[in-house]
């Protein structure tokens, strides 16, 4: 079901940036096994699935610091993230695929109609994942091209919820922060949106969808498939009916 706080001018959106992990792909996964990985590697216990998915969405060198329990020691931290990032690159897609669904939601959403008239749409990635591992597993599950640009947590002096990824996707596709909307599964994605300028949509079948409540997003989506919706006159304009009825 879409949800509604603030609706979207879907036909003055021109760019959409898109988080990557919980909300293209679902890594859960491999990343959950490179984690473990590194931990036998320093004779560390295990962590379960379900807790390594909340260390997940501030970038590689946080997702280490959690799982091991914010160590004081540089150096220690050094060689994880090196371990880390080494098993990572050999098994990033041994399990990683895109949601159900996504593939058919990217195609539509380039071309949504606006008003009866196809406009097609720029589409990027800003991940806080590493920007190698990034283009490398959208290269291998054949979605690379769709995308004008593709940046991670280490293309910038900041990660999100810094704008600064943000920004440089504006620059560089000479969209304004009111023509962009930011789609993502954390309250990370949502504030990056807002620091930028832009709209927000929350997916809810990612990794942290519980963090959205902290930061509602404009638009909440709940599959891959209504993405496409929210972009449709016809279908916003219910939404925004139907917003305007929870409202009152």
């Amino acid at each position: 079901m879409i949800k509604v706080h603030r609706p979207i001018p879907a036909e003055q959106i021109r760019l959409l940036i898109f988080d990557l992990d919980g909300t293209l792909i679902d890594s859960e996964q491999d990343l959950a096994n490179s984690v473990n990985a590194m931990l036998r590697h320093f004779g560390r216990p295990e962590l379960s699935t379900e807790i390594i998915d909340t260390y997940i969405g501030d970038g590689a060198p946080m997702l280490l610091r959690r799982a091991l329990g914010d160590p004081d020691d540089g150096r220690y931290m050094h060689e994880a993230l090196d371990f880390f990032l080494q098993y990572y690159r050999e098994h990033k897609l041994d399990h990683t695929q895109l949601y159900p669904g996504m593939r058919e939601a990217l195609e539509a959403v380039r071309y949504a109609d606006s008003d009866g008239v196809p406009v097609e749409r720029k589409m990027a990635v800003l991940s806080n994942k590493p920007v190698g591992p990034s283009q490398k597993i959208l290269e291998g599950l054949g979605v690379r091209e769709l995308f004008v640009q593709v940046y991670g947590g280490n293309s910038f002096a900041a990660k999100k919820p810094d704008p600064i990824g943000a920004n440089t996707l504006l620059q560089e596709t000479g969209v304004q922060p009111g023509e962009a909307i930011l789609i993502g599964d954390s309250e990370i994605d949502v504030l990056t949106a807002r620091n930028a300028g832009m709209w927000s949509c929350g997916v809810t079948y990612g990794f942290r969808p519980e963090t959205l409540k902290k930061a509602p997003p404009d638009v909440l989506i709940d599959s891959p498939a209504e993405l496409p919706l929210i972009f449709r006159r016809d279908a916003a304009a219910r939404i925004a009916e139907d917003a305007e009825r929870d409202i009152l």
